[in-house]
């Protein structure tokens, strides 16, 4: 049986799961203008999803800039990692920069691969998963401290998109070989 703490982790996972599933469902079949390319070609596709991905790489420099601002801040923490006990604060604010840069990379590389790969009306998905990462990580920060299930829907949210799309990736992939 589920601890309490793994109890409110799969409530919080599954909930980002199936946000994740109903948001990129809608955002390709409706498509909305706003959330596509300008053009059908591959090109179009990239520059698009590296303009919506500002909102990904944007927690990569805050998550950076509030460990910085605490060291600065914190005499026992202002030499670094490598030469200081790290507070509590900065334990938790060195966790979450270690997998925003973990997720950050991820997504990325996917939104690349979704936008080179993927068919035109598909590319809304790339929007909605890097709004979907910007609110995750949000929630994610702000429940860290606060234990797993208070982080886990942020996470969820953060990652299931990525996943999804990888997953949606390698189905392509195979239905492409299958056709050919």
């Amino acid at each position: 049986m589920f601890t309490e703490k793994q109890h409110g982790v799969f409530k919080g996972m599954t909930g980002g799961l199936t946000v994740t599933l109903l948001a990129l469902a809608l955002a390709i079949v409706f498509a909305p203008r706003a959330f596509l390319p300008d053009d059908s070609d591959a090109v179009s596709a990239i520059s698009h999803a590296l303009r919506w991905d500002v909102l990904v790489v944007a927690w990569l420099a805050a998550s950076i800039a509030a460990l910085a601002r605490h060291r600065f801040f914190t005499p026992s923490d202002i030499d670094g990692g490598g030469l200081s006990d790290a507070t509590p604060t900065t334990k938790i604010l060195q966790s979450v920069l270690q997998n925003t840069l973990e997720q950050m990379v991820l997504a990325l590389v996917i939104h690349l691969i979704w936008a080179a790969a993927m068919p035109w009306r598909w590319q809304a998905a790339i929007p909605v998963a890097a709004i979907l990462f910007f609110l995750g990580r949000a929630l994610f920060w702000r429940g860290y401290a606060h234990g797993a299930s208070a982080r886990a829907f942020g996470f969820a949210l953060t990652f299931y998109p990525t996943v999804v799309m990888l997953f949606m990736l390698v189905l392509n992939l195979i239905w492409m070989a299958i056709t050919r």
